[in-house]
């Protein structure tokens, strides 16, 4: 049974005003003028602060990300893909709470070339995690940045690996960069 695409939102959505609106995950919730300020704020956390923060955003992105491709991800229909779902809620944070996120290919095809690593951190994360590192991270200029996979499974992998000749997974993996400012 296939559910509407709208649907499809709801738990992105759910996720997306937890996180706007809890104080002891981000701070104080955004007022408004600040979020319709188009400069970002200056940095509120430490670097101990973000890496819990990074963490926690971690495995909500990831725990949504599952969700959504489980309930309602059906191959054959014209729906956003989950990842995309998730990168509309990616902008919102950026916007709202200075958070940038995107996702990282690691040791599958890319179905996005914006997915490919961008730089010397995102170039040496998708390395320390094809050697089995859990996580990634570095603080240069005032910014801290993690990154840590995000294993594919079957589901996952009838587009990232299609022809693939085992159901095994192989350790197959995408990841996702998630970057704050801090505090010097």
């Amino acid at each position: 049974m296939s559910r509407p695409a709208n649907s499809l939102f709801v738990p992105v959505l759910l996720l997306a005003g937890i996180s706007l609106f809890t104080p002891n995950l981000f701070g104080e919730p955004a007022k408004k003028a600040a979020v319709e300020k188009k400069t970002p704020a200056e940095p509120q956390i430490t670097e101990v602060e973000a890496r819990g923060r990074a963490k926690l955003l971690h495995v909500s992105y990831e725990a949504t990300l599952d969700t959504i491709h489980v309930r309602y991800f059906i191959q054959g229909e014209k729906l956003v893909i989950p990842s995309a779902a998730l990168e509309e809620v990616f902008g919102q944070m950026a916007r709202k709470m200075n958070v940038e996120a995107r996702w990282l290919a690691v040791n599958a095809q890319a179905m996005n070339v914006d997915h490919k690593p961008q730089d010397k951190f995102e170039k040496a994360a998708v390395e320390a995690f094809i050697d089995g590192k859990k996580e990634f991270e570095q603080v240069s200029a005032g910014v801290y940045r993690r990154a840590a996979p995000i294993p594919l499974d079957s589901s996952c992998l009838k587009c990232h690996l299609p022809f693939r000749t085992s159901k095994t997974f192989n350790n197959r993996l995408a990841a996702l960069v998630i970057s704050m400012p801090i505090k010097k």
